[in-house]
């Protein structure tokens, strides 16, 4: 149910402003990403020869399952470039489009919206063919993972306990109790479907009040922990979830649309070989392995690339 109606915390992480210009992003340096054989100019062209141009958008979790793609396909042979930090999809979109790179970390709802904000796919399966529809031909959707890092209702840990909810309880478990909540999200969460009025169309749940607070962020987070807030809007794979013991409240009619994790890549970079690679990693990458991996890298420090490596050997894919 991707519609125009995402969060602006979605559009601004994973899609970014419009008007992002291409040469602010050659300023980006990939410095500190953690990442070997990366470029320090994230759009340098390098369409040469066999090597497979690895991306990623400026932020951690797209760097961190880039890392996880680019070593996939080493492990198969493959060889690989990294050009991590890049930007917003603005400017990726276009380079996957002239072969400057040839495989980006995607999340299938944010990518419908950027190219038909129009479309209200029901299904994971309808949402890839409706991108599909619209999709550069240059262009191929590989296979989507079960992870998704979308907008969530969260409980604390003390509302948790106190009223017997898990991470198998669902947004509609909270329809009698919600009178006595407070949630808390961004100043569009309390007029927008996907929000309070999807939250009530949908689930039949009306909260207390609302608390106006940033989109996802350190305010969010902070009203949550100290219980200013009961429930909140958070992405599914924020690692402050892990740090303080938050619930996620399961979605099963997807209010909140589908932001599956789905390799997008440029057809004459990448062999079938390659191809395997990547939908292998998307079999075994689910919510729950990337709320981890995201907790180490965001929340222990770790090298993204030493975080791919080990989890692609406890998959079995190194």
């Amino acid at each position: 149910m991707v519609t125009t109606a995402k969060s602006s915390r979605s559009s601004t992480r994973r899609s970014g402003a419009a008007a992002v210009a291409l040469a602010a992003a050659t300023a980006l340096l990939a410095a500190g990403c953690g990442s070997d054989d990366k470029s320090d100019d994230p759009l340098a062209g390098e369409k040469s020869g066999d090597t497979v141009v690895v991306g990623s958008n400026n932020f951690a979790e797209s760097i961190l399952i880039a890392d996880i793609y680019g070593e996939a396909l080493k492990a198969k042979g493959v060889k690989v470039s990294y050009k991590p930090n890049i930007g917003s999809r603005e400017t990726t979109y276009g380079l996957l489009k002239n072969g400057s790179i040839t495989v980006l970390p995607e999340y299938n709802g944010a990518l419908l919206a950027y190219l038909d904000a129009k479309a209200t796919p029901k299904t994971v399966a309808e949402t890839t063919a409706a991108i599909n529809a619209k999709l550069d031909k240059k262009l191929e959707l590989l296979e989507p993972a079960a992870a998704q890092d979308k907008d969530s209702v969260t409980v604390n840990a003390d509302t948790a306990k106190k009223h017997g909810l898990t991470d198998k309880s669902t947004i509609a478990d909270l329809k009698d109790i919600a009178s006595d909540l407070v949630i808390g999200g961004s100043p569009e969460f309390q007029t927008r479907q996907q929000g309070l009025k999807g939250l009530k169309s949908v689930y039949g749940v009306e909260f207390k009040s609302f608390k106006a607070l940033d989109a996802g962020g350190p305010l969010t987070q902070a009203a949550l922990k100290k219980n200013t807030v009961q429930a909140a809007d958070l992405f599914t794979t924020d690692p402050t979830i892990t740090k303080e013991k938050f619930v996620v409240l399961q979605d099963p009619e997807n209010l909140f649309g589908f932001e599956n994790v789905q390799p997008l890549v440029y057809k004459g970079g990448l062999s079938k070989e390659g191809a395997d690679a990547l939908n292998a990693v998307s079999a075994k990458l689910d919510t729950a392995a990337l709320l981890d991996l995201d907790a180490q890298v965001q929340l222990e420090n770790k090298d993204p690339l030493d975080v791919a490596k080990a989890w692609l050997k406890s998959a079995g894919l190194d």
